[in-house]
């Protein structure tokens, strides 16, 4: 994906990165968005129960923050099948082992493959929330050199 940039944040992050009010991590300031109803998008009934339990885990904080809207529900559907593919895979890990055997003898087993492409696809979604290690540092840096206003400007 040659060419390809970072995909925008959203204007809640950029502000929270921000060097002042209005303004993201470089001074530039950040301009408004659509309105949309701040409130957390309803979790399908059908969530497997390790994506339930992730959604129910992350969805407060995100909502804390006024990063989710109801028409996020998708995105984050698919972070939390992320997640449990993931779990899911790595229990079949824990109980049969990393390797298998096949008719070329020892080989990788195939849930290896499913952990590393869950695993992938959770760091992505993670990103696009602000939930990677990487995002949590540029928060407290940010948050440090805060002079206790509001960085939502409310």
């Amino acid at each position: 994906m040659a060419g390809v940039g970072r995909a925008p944040k959203p204007v809640a992050l950029k502000l929270i990165e921000g060097r002042g009010q209005g303004t993201d991590s470089g001074g530039r300031k950040v301009g408004d968005t659509p309105k949309f109803k701040r409130v957390p998008p309803v979790a399908p009934e059908w969530l497997p129960s390790a994506a339930k339990a992730e959604w129910e885990r992350i969805v407060p904080e995100l909502s804390r923050l006024e990063l989710l809207k109801p028409v996020d529900r998708a995105a984050l559907t698919s972070y939390c099948l992320a997640w449990d593919r993931l779990v899911e895979a790595q229990k079949i890990i824990d109980a049969e082992g990393i390797l298998g055997t096949n008719s070329q003898g020892r080989v990788r087993h195939p849930a290896v493959a499913i952990v590393e492409a869950a695993s992938k696809e959770l760091r992505s979604w993670a990103g696009e929330f602000g939930l990677t290690p990487s995002a949590e540092n540029k928060l407290a840096v940010a948050d440090s050199g805060s002079d206790g206003d509001d960085i939502f400007g409310k």
